[in-house]
């Protein structure tokens, strides 16, 4: 009965990878040349409209993907049976759309299936993942930047670019083709400037085009997204290791409140018009009554309060209709702010003052630097980090310091981490 119950979970974890390998191909099909799997020139296609030698090009996007993504799994993995911790094989999650561009995938992940009882274990579980998906980032970078196609290769995925020549970012992006591109990072640009081939690097709203630098650009975002040093995150683990319990859940809220208040600058904002549609409710309006079910602690309370809530700011937007915008975007918002903030602090009252702080400091900030502006992306993680991953760490029986060299990678990780970072990984123009 184990050996069978065993067997169906090594075919559970080998159907996903499938699975997600699948899907990850796809999506990077769909990246490179441009074009989504159930769209083409004459609209919607159930069929699909790529064919088996794109799908193949996919592949110079999907194996280097999740190349990298399997090698910090098992960083995590590989440590994790080192200490004989009771521990799955990496669970892979497919996500893919066809209708819109996605990754084809969101992630992976491992279970630890029992108690760890130290901080040098959870220090080298947490951090031999990230340590292991940057060893493989790092030449799979070099190699996307020394090994760049020639200029001309953009005409292949945009023959309409053609017509202007090597100067077409001077014409295209002017009509309005420009809307996505990559934000930066100190690595990345590092070898922009000195390692790649000047002539060659690709047009920032290009770069989704050359999968190998693509796929480099997504390990080093996921690497440090991995690394933030808040709650469980391998960063949470390694900053747990290095500093202890106690001193941790005190700077972990910290760094999550100014996560948070750097998410949503730009939002609350004098010389911001906040863009509203009605067809907005249908994703807001459920998320009040979830929102205020659990701030309450109570789900009848919650669901009268968000009637309430949407009742008010109908009828004030109905009264005031040029504020509109304002009434339904900064109440939502603030509502958020209670929501997510409210895991951080002991009370409701504390929750309170605490989202005053985040309003009023954005607010200033504004201000000061009217062209400040944060990244709503960072919003949505926010919120999967306060209510599904926690903003705090547990605790363990041995908590010895660690050995300086440990304390050495603890370091490297956060260096790493710069890096890594972008604060605008994504950006929609």
């Amino acid at each position: 009965m184990l050996k069978s119950k065993q067997q169906h979970n090594y075919f559970l974890h080998l159907l996903l990878f499938c699975i997600t390998f699948i899907t990850t191909t796809v999506a990077g099909t769909e990246w490179r040349y441009g074009k989504l799997f159930f769209f083409g020139p004459e609209g919607f296609d159930w069929t699909g409209t790529i064919t088996w030698a794109e799908f193949a090009g996919g592949l110079y996007f999907s194996l280097p993907f999740l190349g990298v993504l399997t090698v910090h799994e098992f960083g995590h993995y590989f440590t994790a049976r080192y200490y004989r911790t009771n521990v799955t094989l990496p669970y892979y999650i497919p996500l893919w759309f066809g209708i819109s561009f996605s990754l084809g995938t969101m992630g992976a992940f491992i279970r630890i299936k029992e108690r760890i009882f130290s901080r040098q274990q959870f220090f080298d579980i947490g951090i031999a993942g990230p340590l292991a998906g940057f060893v493989v980032a790092v030449p799979l970078l070099f190699y996307a930047f020394t090994h760049l196609p020639q200029q001309e290769y953009i005409f292949e995925i945009h023959p309409e670019y053609k017509r202007f020549g090597l100067d077409y970012a001077k014409y295209v992006y002017q009509e309005g083709m420009g809307s996505f591109s990559l934000g930066k990072n100190l690595l990345f640009m590092g070898f922009e400037q000195f390692v790649a081939d000047p002539e060659l690097v690709p047009n920032k709203y290009e770069v989704m085009h050359y999968p190998l630098v693509f796929a480099g650009y997504l390990a080093l975002f996921f690497t440090a997204l991995n690394l933030l040093p808040i709650g469980q995150l391998d960063g949470g683990h390694v900053l747990y290791g290095l500093i202890g319990y106690r001193q941790f859940n005190r700077l972990s809220p910290i760094f999550f409140t100014m996560f948070i208040l750097y998410a949503g600058l730009g939002i609350i904002s004098p010389y911001t018009e906040p863009v509203w549609a009605e067809e907005l409710l249908v994703v807001f309006a459920p998320f009040s009554y979830w929102a205020l079910w659990k701030i309450l602690d109570d789900r009848r309370k919650g669901l009268a309060a968000a009637m309430a809530l949407l009742l008010l700011q109908y009828g004030f937007s109905e009264l005031l209709p040029e504020l509109a915008g304002y009434i339904w975007l900064w109440t939502f918002y603030v509502l958020y702010l209670l929501f997510v903030l409210k895991p951080a602090t002991p009370t409701l009252a504390y929750t309170l003052y605490l989202t005053a702080f985040v309003v009023l400091a954005q607010l200033l900030i504004s201000f000061v630097f009217p062209e400040a502006d944060g990244y709503s992306g960072w919003l949505v993680f926010g919120l999967l980090l306060s209510r599904v991953m926690g903003i705090f760490h547990p605790s363990c029986p041995d908590e010895r310091p660690l050995t300086p060299m440990r304390k050495a990678l603890g370091i490297l990780a956060f260096v790493i981490f710069l890096l890594c970072f972008s604060p605008s990984p994504f950006i929609i123009e």
